[in-house]
């Protein structure tokens, strides 16, 4: 059983960037998908991008163009680089492997 641990979440101003990461023990995750996802208060769950193995990513349209998801093998981990952060971004942020989340990490965007 994977353990994911999100990091990287905060306050920023609109405009603004954050990076999160998701570390993973238990289990190499370098073979398989990984996932984040979001969930803003009142809201359903909100797929945002998909690091494949092979090094390419899927990305939602709400994101593509100002979220950049990568991994390190060698980390055992997967980020998400987020920029030019507009208030509708915040949420609490979840990365999945393989369905399972971690706790996630909180982001909120300031107008």
């Amino acid at each position: 059983q994977v353990h994911l641990v999100e990091s990287g979440g905060g306050l920023v101003q609109a405009g603004g960037s954050l990076r999160l990461s998701c570390a993973a023990s238990g289990r190499p995750i370098d073979n398989e998908p990984i996932e984040w996802h979001r969930q803003a208060p009142g809201k359903g769950r909100e797929f945002l991008a998909r690091s494949w193995w092979t090094g390419t990513a899927d990305y939602a349209d709400s994101v593509k163009g100002r979220f950049t998801i990568s991994r390190d093998n060698a980390k055992n981990s997967v980020y998400l680089q987020m920029n030019n952060l507009k208030p509708e971004d915040t949420a609490m942020y979840y990365c999945y492997a393989r369905g399972i989340p971690g706790q996630g990490t909180q982001v909120t965007v300031s107008s």
